[in-house]
């Protein structure tokens, strides 16, 4: 081991994290804690984001009406994915897409406005935005897990909409509808493994070198 690396415990508690992190979409209501949502989201700002440019906004949503409307957004927006799956529609709309009402924060990730200023790391990979905003919402979900909670990421939106429910200035756009509290259980594997909808496939089978498609 490098002597840089963890102690045998500390890295057995980051792997642990990486292992039992779940996209919870069942929440037992609660409270998070001012000190503990402040902690998790210093966690996610310590992100990398390419060319520090820090692409990523939070929008804490205390105000439930408010709420409310988010996951009628999202609703709508379920109704019309399960149109356009096909055969599979009944399926999806027996899945829980979404703990909004049930979470004691939401949290909306968004991309800042004025993107395209920034060149560095993006001039041929503009998308590395995205990137780093995802980066900081992995560090959100590991640092939650961490502390007992769960996170579970909404993407069913149109994001414009929501983008102007939120009032975001232009060129600004919300990437994630982030729902965090306490949970009674986390799922033993993925929600979506255990209830049939996909089934996860192994490294093996995702893994090349040097040339795709030729595996090790």
């Amino acid at each position: 081991m490098s002597e840089q690396g963890f102690s045998a415990a500390e890295r057995e508690a980051v792997y642990r994290a990486i292992a039992e992190r779940r996209d919870m979409r069942h929440f037992a209501g609660g409270s998070v804690a001012p000190e503990l949502l402040q902690r998790l989201l210093e966690a996610a700002h310590q992100a990398p984001s390419v060319g520090l440019m820090q692409p990523w906004r939070f929008i804490r949503i205390s105000d439930r009406p408010l709420r409310g409307r988010i996951q009628q957004l999202v609703e709508e927006e379920r109704v019309r994915t399960a149109e356009a799956l096909g055969e599979r529609s009944d399926e999806f709309m027996k899945l829980k897409v979404e703990g909004i009402n049930d979470c004691a924060e939401v949290l909306v990730a968004a991309l800042m406005d004025g993107r395209e200023r920034h060149v560095f790391g993006r001039r041929t990979l503009p998308e590395m935005d995205l990137a780093s905003l995802s980066c900081a919402i992995q560090n959100l979900w590991l640092a939650a897990r961490s502390e007992g909670l769960g996170m579970g990421w909404v993407s069913l939106f149109e994001p414009q909409a929501l983008a102007d429910l939120l009032g975001l200035p232009a060129g600004a756009k919300p990437l994630a509808v982030l729902c965090l509290g306490p949970v009674t259980e986390f799922y033993p594997a993925p929600m979506l493994a255990l209830q049939g909808w996909a089934q996860p496939r192994p490294l093996s089978e995702l893994l090349y070198e040097n040339y795709w498609g030729v595996s090790q």
